[in-house]
């Protein structure tokens, strides 16, 4: 073997810390963070750089076990998709041990820092990372509602963020994860009809119809004109002002519009067009709502 050809082979080998960041999910991890530390920003009456921190570490530890059992569970399945199959444990680079290791490691530390933040704090780490792997990841494989039961965990982290400025699980709490739990029904499901042919491989069930069809464009629709309301409800409760309710609704409008061209289209390239504009929207709207505060 000639040195080029060494050379090009260790650009194409990911190393061990690439291994760990893609075992974790590192940017999905990151943006739940950004989700909890805008909501958290939103309720503090006053910053508090101590708890931005140990709510960074603790909830991206959090969320990285809850990826890494995921990928345990789902090792097998991985080696199917085209999507999966060069992650760590299916590709062979990564030992079933340390990934357990990992995964536990990174649950406990980010639980016991959300600890050190209150109890409730704590108690909704623990109860996301449990329903995330024990609920959702094996119900995949058996029913389109999997998503929703998902939709559970996956909207804590705001509510997380709320909790971690203000102590209690309140109106405001409610109102940041309510916000997260419908943004999920069509992020999820644009993501899945992109991804319908890999998902069949590994037998996901994640579209709500089973297919690319009207009656899941139908819903995906449906959810995203629910945003519209939903956004209205901080300015209902005080939590921000008019011009952050406005820019919401805009963008919520702007949003629909593009699950609107979902269903009358029924195309995949409306769908990746969907995809990209859920990772877009709730950031914004979390922003537009901080931003109105300050």
């Amino acid at each position: 073997m000639d040195s080029n050809t060494q050379t090009t082979l260790a650009l194409k080998t990911p190393t061990a810390f690439a291994d760990f960041v893609q075992f974790t999910k590192f940017r999905l991890a990151a943006l739940v963070v950004l989700s909890a530390v805008l909501c958290y920003m939103l309720a503090a009456p006053k910053i508090d750089y101590q708890i931005i921190t140990m709510l960074t570490i603790g909830g991206f530890l959090v969320t990285a076990s809850s990826n890494g059992f995921n990928q345990i569970i789902e090792r097998d399945l991985d080696k199917l998709m085209n999507r999966t199959m060069n992650r760590p444990l299916p590709a062979g680079r990564m030992k079933l041990d340390t990934a357990y290791i990992i995964s536990f490691a990174a649950g406990i530390f980010g639980i016991i820092i959300l600890l050190f933040i209150n109890l409730t704090c704590a108690i909704l780490g623990f109860c996301a990372l449990l329903s995330y792997v024990l609920l959702y990841t094996p119900y995949k494989q058996k029913s389109p509602f999997a998503v929703f039961v998902g939709a559970f965990p996956g909207a804590i982290p705001p509510m997380l963020g709320w909790v971690a400025a203000s102590g209690k699980i309140d109106a405001g709490a409610l109102i940041c994860f309510g916000i997260q739990f419908i943004w999920q029904f069509p992020h999820f499901w644009a993501i899945a009809w992109v991804l319908d042919d890999d998902y069949k491989k590994a037998g996901f069930k994640l579209l709500p119809s089973g297919q690319r069809d009207k009656s899941t464009a139908f819903q995906t629709l449906v959810y995203t004109l629910s945003l519209i309301p939903m956004c209205l409800i901080p300015y209902y409760f005080h939590i921000a002002g008019l011009a952050s309710a406005v820019g919401c609704v805009i963008l919520s409008i702007a949003f629909s519009y593009q699950a609107y061209n979902l269903l009358k289209t029924c195309e995949l390239k409306a769908a990746r067009h969907l995809m990209f504009g859920s990772f877009a929207y709730l950031p914004i709207v979390q922003i537009i709502l901080v931003l109105d505060k300050i």
